[in-house]
């Protein structure tokens, strides 16, 4: 038998719940330190940081206990961490805390995971608007010409602005009104930041929205079901893009993920 759109958006919700409160799922972000290219220290963790051309690098004792993925010993002495955006990237662990090398717009900085953080400890789930069918609408996607692909200067959650790529806009109608997107494009799929007249109010400030990728006519699907938190929404310490101009639609999207529950 196959699963109805219901059963499948309650699928998605439920896993969306897991992987947020995983030991090393958003929740238990407690820290992003920016690296400078001198050596530093970084609150509760052993050695001392900083950056270079290649990436983030950590001197430290054995004694310390900090382990690089795939090396047996523990560190001992000076060693490089690729970053995320590197094919090769490195994690690194102290007992049960990850630490996740990143590099943003050319800065580089350290993710500190806890399992114990407090956001994890309190999560009690994510509220959700009931699914309705007919928030889920075809969307046809229109790609920017190459000399008009581009990056737009938004404001990110941290109070910096950063360049956010988009290569296309999407057309669709919902509720009785028809819209454009800015979106973001690849091989797998699109995706968003959008902001409605329920945001800061009923949901979050703003949401993620994901299409399947666009066939050969550029038709795709928008199902604003599935608009979700963004990472900030669920620890302070990530940097989410603000929805750039023109995304932030005029009526309420009474669909999709709405606020992180606390006990």
């Amino acid at each position: 038998m196959t699963a109805t759109a219901a059963e499948e958006w309650k699928h998605w919700s439920d896993r969306r719940a897991a992987t947020v409160s995983a030991p090393h799922g958003q929740l238990a972000l407690t820290g992003t330190y920016w690296l400078e290219p001198g050596p530093t220290e970084i609150p509760g963790l052993p050695g001392v940081w900083w950056a270079d051309a290649e990436g983030v690098r950590v001197r430290a004792a054995a004694s310390d206990g900090l382990a690089v993925a795939g090396s047996a010993a523990p560190v001992d002495g000076e060693v490089l961490l690729r970053p995320d955006t590197d094919p090769a990237a490195d994690t690194a662990s102290l007992g049960e805390v990850l630490l996740v090398p990143i590099e943003r717009e050319g800065e580089l900085a350290l993710r500190v995971l806890d399992p114990e953080s407090p956001r994890r400890a309190a999560f009690a789930g994510i509220s959700a608007y009931p699914y309705a069918p007919e928030w889920a609408v075809p969307a046809v996607f229109t790609p920017f010409e190459d000399e008009q692909a581009q990056s737009v200067v938004v404001p990110n959650a941290d109070g910096k602005e950063r360049p956010l790529a988009v290569t296309g806009r999407i057309e669709f109608t919902v509720a009785g009104e028809h819209r454009t997107l800015t979106v973001s494009g690849s091989a797998t799929g699109l995706s968003g930041v959008i902001a409605d007249a329920t945001s800061g109010r009923d949901t979050y400030r703003f949401r993620f929205i994901t299409l399947p990728a666009p066939d050969a006519d550029g038709r795709t699907v928008l199902d604003l079901n599935r608009a979700y938190l963004p990472p900030c929404a669920f620890a302070d310490h990530f940097i989410c893009p603000f929805p750039p101009p023109g995304n932030r639609l005029d009526f309420a999207v009474e669909a999709g993920e709405k606020q992180v529950l606390t006990r």
